[in-house]
């Protein structure tokens, strides 16, 4: 899989006032109106992909603080001025903070119905990519928040972001499908941000083996359990023979 890349920013609280939120909603959509004329859908996508074009996209939009509402409110404002174009603009937004996040397969499904699309392949990658964010990199950030653009021919990029409330930071990743190549092996085309120290990491091409010992004892315990209670005879490699 290819996470185009990832940005750590400060944890804050706190929501964007109605009189921001609208203001960005209007900007944001006639920009991406205007990357569709000279780019189209996969520019959009391949642009907010990127961490730095995403932030600096945020603080055009009006939300100039760098923090961890930026995610929210960028997500938020372009699902909310993109909402009912998809057929027009060749884009959706689904998903978004906390239970919003929550409602993303549902919504990838009625896209799909929409406009033909498997749905439900859609939903099933937004599921994968927050389990591998969440389970195989294990860094620390709890996500919190699930965003997925898609396209009308089914090209996409997922934002997600996490939060570590003990340093009162957040961590945002950044995945797309046009780099898909797997899942589970060392899918990051980049990550940013300062070290938290030891991390667990399965998506490692290292890691490879414990992967496939885990997958193999989910499925199948009890024949591992009835392995280590088999007798085991071990002998020696010396032949004891001694004079009578």
């Amino acid at each position: 899989m290819g996470r185009s890349g990832s940005a750590d920013l400060p944890l804050h609280g706190g929501r964007v006032p109605e009189w921001l939120a609208s203001r960005m909603a209007r900007l944001g959509t006639i920009i991406v109106e205007a990357l569709l004329l000279e780019e189209g859908p996969h520019g959009v996508l391949r642009r907010l992909a990127h961490p730095f074009w995403f932030q600096a996209f945020g603080c055009v939009m009006g939300m100039d603080w760098h923090s961890s509402g930026i995610t929210t409110s960028v997500l938020g404002a372009l699902k909310r001025g993109l909402a009912g174009r998809e057929k027009e603009l060749g884009l959706v937004v689904c998903g978004g903070r906390g239970a919003q996040s929550r409602k993303t397969p549902g919504e990838l499904i009625a896209f799909g119905e929409r406009t033909g699309l498997d749905g439900g392949a859609l939903a099933r990658t937004s599921r994968l990519v927050a389990k591998v964010d969440s389970a195989a990199v294990q860094d620390g950030f709890d996500l919190y928040l699930h965003g997925f653009v898609a396209a009308t021919d089914g090209a996409w990029v997922v934002v997600q972001q996490g939060m570590r409330a003990r340093t009162a930071t957040a961590r945002r990743y950044h995945w797309l499908s046009e780099s898909v190549k797997s899942f589970v092996e060392e899918p990051h085309a980049a990550i940013e941000g300062e070290p938290i120290g030891a991390i667990v990491n399965l998506t490692d091409r290292r890691a490879a083996p414990s992967r496939n010992a885990q997958v193999a004892l989910s499925y199948d315990p009890d024949r591992i359990v009835r392995e280590l209670r088999n007798p085991h005879l071990q002998m020696p490699g010396h032949h004891d023979v001694r004079p009578t």
